[in-house]
């Protein structure tokens, strides 16, 4: 497929010969066959490697080397095919919060999108990981809003931000929190600097992978390996040798994994601390 420019190969990934219109529902497809298509991974940071975000960098990453990515790529890939597309749409960021406190001021350290289709303002969002949504979300609408899995909300905050929220097992768990602040390059590279070489950052000497599919989610944090459903209890498994992980990362979540010599004794480490 060398003869394809890297915005047909994307498009052709996702299932389409031609570009669609943009319309809601495409961006509903285009979102929910994103986040089962390409990985969310942080094989590069796992290995204490650099993540550049530049645009070429990015499709290399995505498109030709098979990779997967995290917000500061996949959410900046995924905005700039909406935008070919004719949608009005632009970056910005917010804080991560899942697993603390719902209103703690943590770093700015997540990217996603704002879009306006026929005068109605959306999030959309396909770099978060094993809780990304799999549907847009309507920005002006504190309503519980379904999606191709769980059920998402948005709630609007004293000081202008946005909270929006996932319910897991019967409890509404705070993801991140956003804002509207126009965001230049700089603010991303800042953010990704901070992500992928902060000795804090819980990417840095970690392994992470998320994928969908229909009715289910796929999560790998370090050892640890899982299969979320809707409508049946999560199946779990501590993944016991590094040629598990290196079967899982390509087998199921549908990683060209990377030639570094570093790479399966990394993940023997990872086994044997037990993470």
């Amino acid at each position: 497929m060398s003869h394809l420019s890297h915005r047909q190969l994307y498009l052709r990934r996702l299932g389409y010969d031609t570009p669609p219109a943009p319309t809601l529902q495409t961006l509903r497809d285009l979102q929910l066959r994103h986040v089962c298509t390409f990985a969310f991974e942080s094989l590069s940071t796992l290995l204490r490697l650099p993540v550049p975000i530049d645009l070429a960098s990015v499709e290399q990453k995505v498109l030709i080397d098979g990779r997967g990515g995290y917000c500061y790529e996949l959410n900046q890939m995924f905005l700039l095919l909406l935008q070919e597309l004719g949608f009005d749409a632009r970056g910005i960021t917010g804080r991560v919060v899942m697993g603390g406190p719902p209103d703690a001021r943590t770093a700015r350290t997540h990217r996603l999108s704002l879009v306006t289709v026929d005068g109605v303002r959306y999030i959309t969002d396909v770099g978060f990981g094993g809780m990304v949504p799999s549907s847009p979300l309507q920005l002006d609408s504190e309503a519980v809003q379904a999606t191709a899995h769980e059920p998402y909300r948005l709630t609007h905050n004293a000081d202008g931000s946005y909270t929006l929220w996932a319910e897991v097992a019967g409890q509404w768990r705070g993801l991140y929190v956003f804002d509207l602040q126009v965001q230049a390059d700089i603010d991303y590279e800042i953010g990704n600097w901070y992500v992928s070489t902060h000795p804090g950052s819980p990417f840095v000497g970690q392994l992470k992978a998320a994928l969908l599919a229909v009715g289910k989610r796929y999560t790998l944090n370090n050892g640890h390996y899982a299969v979320h459903y809707l409508d049946r209890s999560s199946e779990k498994q501590v993944v016991a040798s590094a040629d598990e992980l290196l079967t899982l990362l390509h087998e199921t979540f549908g990683i060209r994994l990377p030639a570094h010599p570093q790479l399966r004794p990394v993940l023997e480490g990872l086994v044997l601390a037990g993470c």
